[in-house]
């Protein structure tokens, strides 16, 4: 089955906020929830080159 031609389902909130009418505070919140979802998404990105090298390595031809 090939999967290459598979489409995610779009993600909530694709959108962009309107920042002219959210207060200071509001766009403090926001700010902070966009740091910890690219602290996940650097997090996640760490884990999948972790599993890609452990994967190298393990299918990696010894040297002659």
């Amino acid at each position: 089955m090939d999967t290459d031609n598979f489409e995610l389902p779009a993600a909530k909130n694709q959108g962009l906020k309107d920042l002219e009418i959210m207060s200071i505070e509001a766009l403090y919140e926001y700010v902070d929830e966009l740091q910890r979802e690219i602290e996940r998404a650097t997090n996640q990105i760490s884990l999948k080159k972790s599993h890609r090298n452990a994967a190298d390595s393990f299918f990696e031809r010894p040297s002659e």
